[in-house]
């Protein structure tokens, strides 16, 4: 996978912020690429310890009929940008995109575990990366990070909408009856309802869409091995 290089990374909060703002505009909140029947999916997370600096990152590639594991990558790597809430992208968006260019083949449209455009400047981890990309993306995130909504129904699949300064910027779906909600938002290339449907077909028995599900338990194999074999 090659990925867009659209600005650098090694910048200031400010500069990071400013980012952000442009970027927001290049943003496409509709269904734009993608294809049907949608052949591939994959899931991406990160992990890494409390006040250390090396982050791991995977990214698992699924397909999507069945969703069983047609590939794995992964990636460490010492991260240097500080922790500041609204541009963790800034901290987890390099060592992802190196994981991704390891795939040998192109997902047709990627889960991230983290925030689309339900961001205080609209463009989330899923969102950027979906950009930089260049693919159908959408934000899967266990909590909710800006916004409001109505308690929403028990069952599996009901939802209901988020509403950030008066405009909507997510849903919280059901994906388990009587567990948790997640809190899906647009990426980038896709529509909400589309990523709802997506997101909710991908859920095989537990809250988190198995691709993401599968990329988190690969990144802690990962980190677990790696601090193991340090100490």
């Amino acid at each position: 996978m090659k990925t867009r290089e659209l600005h650098r990374w090694d910048v200031t909060y400010r500069e990071a912020a400013a980012i952000q703002e442009e970027l927001r505009r290049m943003l496409i909140l509709r269904d734009d690429g993608l294809p049907d029947p949608v052949r591939t999916v994959a899931g991406a997370d990160i992990s890494y310890d409390r006040g250390s600096d090396l982050f791991f990152a995977a990214v698992v590639l699924m397909r999507y009929s069945d969703l069983t594991v047609i590939e794995k990558a992964t990636f460490a790597a010492r991260v240097s940008f500080p922790y500041i809430p609204g541009l963790l992208t800034f901290r987890e968006g390099p060592p992802l995109l190196a994981a991704f260019c390891k795939l040998s083949q192109t997902p047709d449209v990627v889960l991230f575990d983290g925030q689309g455009i339900a961001h205080p400047r609209g463009i989330g981890l899923a969102s950027h990366l979906g950009l930089l990309l260049g693919l159908p993306s959408i934000g899967c995130a266990k909590t909710r990070l800006v916004g409001s909504h109505v308690l929403v129904g028990e069952k599996r699949g009901e939802w209901t909408e988020m509403v950030y300064q008066n405009r909507q910027v997510g849903a919280v779906l059901r994906t388990r009856e009587r567990i948790n909600p997640l809190f899906i938002s647009q990426g980038h290339r896709i529509g909400l309802q589309r990523a709802l449907a997506l997101v909710l077909s991908c859920c095989r028995g537990y809250r988190i869409p198995e691709p993401i599900r599968q990329a988190h338990l690969a990144v802690n194999r990962l980190r677990t091995k790696q601090t193991a074999t340090a100490e």
